[in-house]
């Protein structure tokens, strides 16, 4: 994915791309919606299954929304060695910005569960001026 975030932990690569939903999103209503595109690939030699995620999601105001869960999109995906598994979703914010960042439970064949770190990846509008903070 061009133009996306990226982390690895013990082999597994995550990718991630945010898109500002311009047609869903009400500005007037303090209703700003982003999709997210999210590549999980394993570069580990044994599969992996995601068990459970892990967000954090901050508005420009400094809020801080956690959400967890089984899975992703409904599935607790079994990804191979090379293989890449890839779904979207999406986060509504009540603000112009935020920061997503998080993490995904892994499971080995062994039983073992390992934590992957999902980049912290910024939502902010196209036309918005980006400034280092």
């Amino acid at each position: 994915m061009s133009g996306s975030y990226r982390a690895t932990t013990e082999g597994i690569e995550v990718s991630v791309e945010p898109f500002y939903l311009d047609d869903e999103s009400q500005p007037e209503e303090s209703a700003f919606i982003w999709a997210y595109m999210v590549e999980i690939h394993n570069g580990g030699a044994e599969p992996v299954q995601l068990k459970t995620r892990y967000w954090q999601i901050t508005d420009a105001m400094g809020r801080l929304e956690e959400v967890r869960g089984e899975g992703v999109v409904g599935e607790q995906p079994v990804i191979e060695p090379g293989e890449t598994f890839e779904y979207s979703s999406h986060c509504p914010l009540k603000t112009d910005s935020g920061i997503m960042a998080g993490s995904y439970a892994m499971e080995r064949p062994d039983g073992s569960v390992f934590d992957v770190m999902i980049p912290a990846f910024s939502l902010d509008l196209p036309d918005a001026i980006r400034s280092l903070n």
